[in-house]
């Protein structure tokens, strides 16, 4: 399997965690900090759930991929259903079709065992470029 972890900086200043990766499926997670996820308006900001499916989903189709395969966000629809607070906020993300060029993955957002959000989108694939 490709390896898929946070070593790029944007994961690390979030504070996402994988939890569990294979088989065109990955689970990652984040602890919610008022502090540091909070928008004014007194809940985690969208844009934190939607980066922590968008990661989840990328870990998903990375699975599947060959070495010499990437793969990037073409687009993701994300439906936020309710507020999310402090806590644990889940994220597990399923390959639903693999092609050649594009992937369609379904993701779920849930915090303290509840469904808050949800997500559905396609991935490019596409050969590495080489990196000199």
């Amino acid at each position: 399997m490709k390896p898929f972890g946070q070593e790029f900086e944007f994961a690390r200043a979030l504070g996402l965690q994988m939890i569990e990766r294979g088989d065109g499926r990955c689970i990652m997670a984040i602890d919610i900090d008022r502090k540091r996820h909070f928008s004014p308006q007194g809940a985690a900001h969208g844009g934190v759930a939607y980066s922590l499916a968008d990661t989840a989903m990328g870990g998903a189709l990375t699975s599947l991929l060959d070495a010499d395969q990437w793969c990037a966000t073409l687009e993701i629809k994300i439906n936020y259903h309710v507020r999310v607070g402090e806590g644990r906020l889940t994220c597990e993300a399923a390959v639903l079709h693999r092609g050649k060029r594009v992937a369609n993955i379904d993701a779920r957002l849930h915090q303290s065992g509840r469904l808050v959000g949800s997500a559905n989108g396609n991935f490019a694939i596409f050969a590495a470029p080489t990196i000199t």
